[in-house]
């Protein structure tokens, strides 16, 4: 007998809501590198680069004979907003990290960071201590510190709570990174979810308003109250470049750039000037400028240009971790250095060489440095992860004088399966 139809009331009563559909991957998020985000990250590099060499405020940066201002007007002016760069680092830095964590264990996850930052990082230091050091053996004065104990504590990346100066004056934004990194670990122990990141995005937020509301130096030590907008918004990009856009990951990157940009103003005060000097940075440009990078990430991210594949671009990205390392402490004594040489050559061009030193020792720090030492670093931390592979064939201590016993695994028998089912592959970093 076949089922009745269902009465006229169970019809008309409510349904249960339905479960939420089960967010997977968009097929492009699998892909390999992204050569936009990779073009962005230089061209937030050379904004830092051009800030540092022809936007600084400080008068007669290059010596008493030029005056930035009049040699070069207008560059001076809009290269006088580059140190934007640095935020577009930490908006870049939320989507690329999320990225790092997606699919990792936090040890493969604290591997992956060690492996990339740390031996340019290293290489930088050394090499600025050994120009210093020998800057001063020739009687002139070295801009980085070179004493033994202040070269051990930027060896370990984190001087400034060791109460040291920073031997690459850039550095310091590292030490922000390190403590997102903290960040994302914790959210890494707990589990990584599609609704738990957002849900840590406007926690993160809320937390650090309330800090900034408390003026409590400890919250903002953790929370880094001035830049976890950027951070969350870039959390928020790599989600919808993941999953695919909807509203409330709008709402969450709506959110975080209304906090960036109200907090902006902090930032914009440690950089202002005398009056007598110029214009200090304008709020409604640096928020236009910063904003312009937010839409750059979402058309590299989330957006068409996720698709670009050029080459050129991800090398790029690959030289501006040292580029933007030692492109201060080492690029511009160069470029003093020419001026002092052949100043008939003129401020622009010695700023040129300058610039394309620090770019080819970039290139050559990559390439003997980063793809060298990296891999093989990397290497090494993930068998240190699980040691216990290498006590199966260490022959244990012998006993009574008789030869040593080998500790080896009993052979495992194939578990009942059809014939043509294959192992598991084996987990990858």
């Amino acid at each position: 007998m076949p089922p009745s139809a269902p009465s006229e009331a169970a019809r008309s009563r409510p349904r249960p809501l339905q479960a939420v559909r089960r967010l997977t991957p968009r097929a492009s998020a699998r892909g390999g590198r992204l050569a936009a985000v990779d073009g962005l990250r230089l061209l937030a590099a050379v904004a830092v680069a051009a800030y540092h060499y022809v936007g600084t405020p400080t008068p007669r940066f290059w010596g008493e004979a030029y005056d930035l201002p009049q040699a070069a007007p207008l560059l001076h002016a809009i290269s006088g907003y580059g140190w934007l760069g640095v935020e577009a680092f930490f908006l870049i830095s939320g989507f690329a990290i999320c990225m790092s964590c997606w699919g990792r264990t936090p040890a493969q996850f604290a591997v992956s960071r060690i492996a990339r930052l740390f031996p340019l990082y290293w290489a930088v230091v050394l090499i600025i201590v050994a120009a210093g050091t020998v800057t001063v053996l020739a009687g002139q004065r070295s801009g980085a510190p070179t004493d033994l104990r202040t070269t051990l504590g930027n060896l370990t990346m984190i001087p400034s709570p060791l109460g040291l100066d920073f031997t690459a004056g850039v550095a310091w934004t590292l030490w922000v990174e390190a403590r997102f990194y903290l960040l994302m670990g914790v959210l890494l122990l707990i589990g990584l979810t599609y609704q738990r990141v957002i849900a840590f995005g406007f926690l993160w937020l809320t937390l650090a308003a309330i800090g900034r509301e408390l003026d409590s130096t400890v919250l903002d030590e953790f929370l880094l109250s001035r830049y976890a907008g950027l951070f969350v918004a870039g959390i928020a990009l790599y989600l919808m470049y993941r999953f695919g856009p909807n509203l409330l990951l709008w709402l969450l990157t709506g959110f975080a750039w209304c906090y960036t940009l109200t907090v902006l103003q902090d930032r914009i005060a440690s950089h202002a000037i005398p009056a007598a000097q110029g214009p200090s940075p304008s709020w409604a440009v640096s928020a236009a400028v910063l904003t312009g990078f937010l839409v750059l990430l979402a058309l590299a991210g989330p957006g068409p240009l996720r698709h670009l594949r050029w080459r050129s671009l991800v090398y790029a990205g690959a030289l501006t971790y040292p580029f933007y390392l030692l492109h201060q402490s080492l690029g511009i004594p160069v470029a003093r250095g020419v001026l002092k040489i052949a100043p008939g050559l003129g401020l622009l061009p010695s700023i040129a060489l300058g610039l394309l030193f620090s770019l080819l020792l970039a290139a050559a720090l990559d390439r003997l440095v980063d793809r060298r030492l990296g891999p093989l670093l990397r290497h090494h931390l993930t068998a240190s992860l699980n040691p216990a592979h290498t006590e199966q064939d260490r022959p244990a201590p012998s006993t009574a004088g008789g030869p040593p016993i080998t500790l080896s695994k009993a052979p495992q028998r194939a578990p009942a399966s059809s014939p043509g089912m294959a192992s598991p592959p084996a987990g990858t970093t």
